[in-house]
């Protein structure tokens, strides 16, 4: 499965590659944009500081890369998204506050005004080893792997607000077999290494200005699984602030809430904010 999986990531890799190096005007078809950052967050007390505390010192590392295509009544939007966040308090070991690793692949035909039949590609994992709080591993490199694609119906009012809808979607949740040794990991059942899903998932993005140098970015993906309790729909919000200070330095906020009662039966939340380094390409 995992062959599968990395065949149509190279698929992608090598379609942009080519369509890159063929001629002229084939790469005018073609608009590419990325932007990485660096944040930072730091806090000390020394021995003398009676108000209570612990120093801590934070990273976060981001990259956000859109390659897109454009010819006629076909567009093919695609996105890659690596985040990796390191922290470390005083008197505690060094421990992770980000790590993700994402591509988004979003496929259209014209059908009639802002309205396109899709066919969309998700992939999600994450890069280096998770423990919980004793210590334990608990996830490393795809482990989990969420894959996500089916055809559907897009409407794209703008490259800044979107929405997809597929109601025949596959979902494919791959661990390695070590996880399920003694009990289900993230919706896999005991002894497993996949769980295979089918469902609908819709899919928005909207980005809009609050005001000058500061532009507010949401993601969010909605699934439902037709085969088992439908009614639990997972969720998956993403927002990003940016408040460009000027054209190297930025504040960014981070907010990601996550709701999938195969891995938890509770609301996940993650909350990033720094000040730090922003370069775009």
């Amino acid at each position: 499965m995992k062959k599968i999986v990395f065949s149509l990531v190279l698929l992608l890799v090598v379609n942009f590659i080519n369509a890159q190096e063929t001629s002229n005007d084939t790469i005018k078809l073609w608009t590419k944009k990325g932007n990485i950052s660096l944040l930072f967050n730091q806090t000390a007390f020394n021995s003398k500081w009676l108000g209570g505390g612990t120093s801590n010192l934070a990273g976060n590392f981001g990259l956000n890369y859109d390659f897109n295509y454009k010819k006629g009544d076909v567009i093919w939007d695609n996105k890659f998204i690596a985040a990796y966040g390191l922290t470390k308090v005083t008197g505690s070991k060094i421990s992770k506050t980000d790590d993700r690793l994402e591509l988004n692949s979003l496929w259209g035909k014209k059908a009639k005004g802002d309205w396109y039949y899709s066919l969309f590609f998700n992939f999600k994992t994450q890069m280096d080893v998770g423990y919980d709080k004793d210590g334990n591993t608990i996830s490393h490199f795809f482990s989990p792997a969420y894959i996500q694609f089916g055809p559907g119906i897009w409407w794209k009012k703008s490259n800044n607000l979107s929405v997809n809808f597929s109601p025949a979607t596959a979902k494919l949740i791959v661990v390695h077999d070590h996880f399920t040794d003694f009990g289900p990991s993230f919706g896999v059942l005991q002894g497993d290494n996949s769980r295979l899903e089918f469902g609908a998932s819709i899919s928005g993005y909207y980005k809009f200005n609050v005001m000058t140098n500061i532009s507010v970015e949401n993601r969010v993906n909605l699934y439902s699984n037709y085969l088992d309790k439908p009614q639990n729909i997972d969720i998956d919000y993403q927002m990003n602030i940016l408040m460009r200070i000027n054209k190297y330095i930025t504040a960014n906020l981070a907010l990601q809430g996550i709701y999938d009662d195969n891995t938890i039966k509770a609301v996940q939340v993650r909350e990033v904010f720094g000040l730090g380094v922003n370069y775009g390409f």
